[in-house]
């Protein structure tokens, strides 16, 4: 039996390459992961596809909130998931739910249509769907590859459980990936808790601007951020590895 895999949400360039550098198996690219993530810019997919040689999956995500989108931001899904195609990404992670919190197949459908040859994970629109147990069948009926899930609660350690009855029910038919929460402190005792055989995290620390003057006066405009650190993708890893 192989070894679990690791995804690393990376809310940026810097942070996929220090996912690669630190032994992340994939990179889920994304922005603004301080709301559950978005879609990244084109210049950001385009030169993480050039400087990345493990499997690239970019977040399809055109806002924060929930997963019921409108006629015009299914279009921006559409043309965001046009671009993954072009610039040869390997994936894609998608989501939508209708207003009755079931899993909009409708939707999609519509966007595993355009990816066409790309692979499919469903991500987290998945934790907030009125039944887990139905929306993973409906997801499995959809043909995705993997749903990335915290078993519907704030973090993965916390819905273990709930995993891995997902994991069971499952039986094979698609990957079940754990994610929300994930630190090398608490990952070994998931592995064995929820079953899952991915697993998704940020290993994020917090960066410091490097300008001799920063103006910290101003809310949101500070010299703080997050950002992936290889050597916490490297700690993640070699949990892992020693299971």
């Amino acid at each position: 039996m192989t070894r679990p895999l690791l995804e690393i949400a990376a809310n940026s360039l810097a942070s996929a390459q220090a996912a690669q550098e630190g032994g992340a198996d994939r990179v889920e690219l994304c922005e603004n992961l301080g709301d559950g993530g978005c879609t990244p810019s084109y210049g950001t997919i385009a030169l993480a596809r050039e400087r990345l040689q493990i499997p690239l999956y970019v977040l399809i995500r055109p806002r924060a909130g929930d997963f019921l989108y409108d006629s015009c931001e299914r279009e921006v899904m559409l043309r965001d998931i046009e671009s993954c195609v072009r610039l040869g990404c390997d994936g894609v992670v998608i989501g939508a739910l209708a207003d009755d919190g079931g899993v909009d197949e409708v939707v999609c459908l519509e966007l595993i249509a355009a990816a066409g040859t790309l692979g499919i994970t469903f991500h987290r629109a998945f934790d907030v769907a009125r039944d887990q147990a139905q929306a993973l069948e409906s997801v499995i009926a959809l043909g995705c590859e993997r749903v990335l899930t915290s078993g519907a609660r704030s973090t993965a350690p916390e819905g273990a459980g709930t995993i891995a009855a997902l994991v069971r029910q499952a039986a094979r038919r698609i990957r079940v990936m754990a994610g929300a929460g994930i630190t090398e402190d608490n990952l070994a005792e998931l592995v064995i808790r929820s079953g899952a055989d991915e697993f998704h995290a940020s290993a994020k620390a917090h960066r410091s601007s490097r300008m001799r003057h920063p103006n910290q006066r101003i809310a949101g405009l500070d010299a703080h951020w997050l950002q992936s650190d290889a050597d916490r993708v490297r700690a993640l890893r070699a949990v892992l590895l020693a299971g």
